[in-house]
């Protein structure tokens, strides 16, 4: 069962390279997947083996997935609330929506990203990607894939500090490039446990935990139905649950009596879990955290203020009982390192497909010298990024909770491996396998493929 930080104050066309024309059952079928044969355990041991000479890099390639995967223009894709829309708040809560995010219009959509080395050693990463992956896919091509060509896959940081360089002095950090960046990074990751043929968590210092709780999403149009909702989840063997506030339009998403049902729900049970997103400037957070304060099993408080606003994230953290979680909206270690030493956050949630392996590491760590919990964020993504956090949680000391308890029912999931991670209500097992240790099932992968 997850428990809250001890802490003195708080309760705490298809992608490819120019020239080439691959159709999407012969793109699937060039991955490297011997290490998994049936044959025995021969094809481990020649990958192992490969691990002392260089795993030179020979091709880099994207896959765009979408469920459901339909063919219409990628504009149709994008949508927001009109311009100038408000909050649909009582009085100055009316305010412009600054907070919102784009929409896919009921879509899912991510980029996955294939390396390919001289050995025969293939890995796979992804990129979050669920609006407009074309132009994730854009950078990967056009500007690190000739970057990476010829490279030895196992010089990860350093592979990892050239990308960055690319864009450093004219000023890309976040965003598109960084999403870019963590694609090809989780691949070199898998790459290198595939070659070593031992799971990436070995090669991240050795795992602390042989399994991850995890939680799961509760909604609920009002206090009623959200406490509903969370015993059945609860039941389900779900104690940890996660809810917005204030995220969307209109003054039922603001009701904080639906939080107060859910804890009341899970009550001696578990904790439930707070997610805003952006939704309050200072002044609302601090009102409605003094009933969040009151709430013994709240576990924490996610992405209250616009993410630029670190100062004020400093004033709230210190103003709250609630443990406040912040880590979404960055992409590096350097935005990172300005909330640490602010103190303006008690967990930080960074999403490894936004931000690679490499970087999460770093920033994990650097969490744990502030006494920081840690908790990826995991979207709405396939297989490597999923498992890139869960390789990551097992291999770091102050890590306490993973997303997404049950992504893998819905279409990127494991319904297109062959070798399904081990997830179960309330938990996820850390898988043993090489690399990141699962393996794609071609014929139901390529049904999702658009491009």
């Amino acid at each position: 069962m997850f428990r809250s930080a001890p802490a003195s104050r708080r309760r705490i066309p298809w992608a490819s390279h120019e020239g080439a024309v691959l159709s999407r059952r012969s793109f699937l079928r060039t991955a490297a997947w011997s290490v998994f044969s049936a044959t025995g355990l021969a094809p481990l041991r020649a990958a192992a083996s490969k691990i002392g000479v260089p795993l030179r890099i020979t091709d880099v390639e994207t896959l765009i997935l979408r469920d459901p995967p339909d063919r219409k223009p990628e504009d149709q894709f994008v949508s927001m609330t009109p311009l100038g829309a408000t909050t649909g708040g009582v009085g100055l809560w009316n305010r412009l929506e600054r907070a919102e995010t784009v929409r896919q219009g009921g879509y899912r959509q991510t980029l996955l990203v294939k390396i390919t080395t001289d050995q025969g050693v293939t890995g796979w990463g992804e990129s979050h990607a669920v609006m407009t992956p074309r132009v994730v896919k854009t950078v990967l091509l056009d500007l690190f894939r000739p970057i990476l060509l010829g490279q030895d896959a196992r010089r990860i940081e350093a592979l990892w500090e050239k990308m960055y360089s690319t864009q450093r002095l004219r000023g890309y950090g976040t965003g598109y490039f960084t999403r870019a960046m963590a694609g090809v990074d989780i691949a070199l990751w898998d790459i290198v446990g595939r070659a070593a043929g031992m799971p990436v968590y070995q090669l991240l210092g050795g795992k602390f935990r042989n399994s991850i709780p995890t939680y799961q999403g509760v909604g609920g149009d009002g206090p009623e139905e959200a406490r509903a909702n969370a015993l059945a989840l609860a039941h389900r063997g779900f104690p940890n649950q996660k809810m917005s506030l204030a995220k969307g339009r209109g003054e039922q998403t603001r009701d904080v009596n639906r939080v107060l049902a859910v804890a009341e729900a899970l009550k001696g049970k578990g904790q439930v879990l707070v997610d805003s997103l952006a939704g309050y400037t200072l002044a609302e957070a601090t009102r409605v955290g003094r009933t969040l304060d009151a709430i013994e099993n709240l576990g924490w408080w996610e992405d209250v203020l616009m993410p630029e606003d670190y100062g004020a994230y400093a004033i709230l953290a210190d103003r709250m009982d609630v443990p406040i979680c912040a880590g979404e909206q960055y992409s590096n270690r350097f935005q990172f390192r300005d909330l640490f030493e602010r103190r303006a956050c008690d967990i930080v949630n960074p999403d490894t497909s936004r931000i690679g392996i490499t970087e999460t590491k770093r920033i994990a760590i650097m969490a744990d010298a502030y006494n920081i919990l840690f908790s990826p964020h995991s979207s709405m993504g396939s297989a490597p990024y999923r498992a890139s956090a869960i390789h990551l949680c097992a291999a770091t000391p102050n890590a306490v909770i993973l997303e997404g308890g049950e992504s893998y029912k819905r279409a990127f999931g494991n319904a297109v491996l062959k070798v399904p991670l081990p997830y179960r209500p309330g938990w996820v097992d850390v898988p043993d396998g090489p690399g990141l240790g699962f393996e794609f099932d071609e014929e139901a992968l390529s049904r999702l493929v658009v491009g």
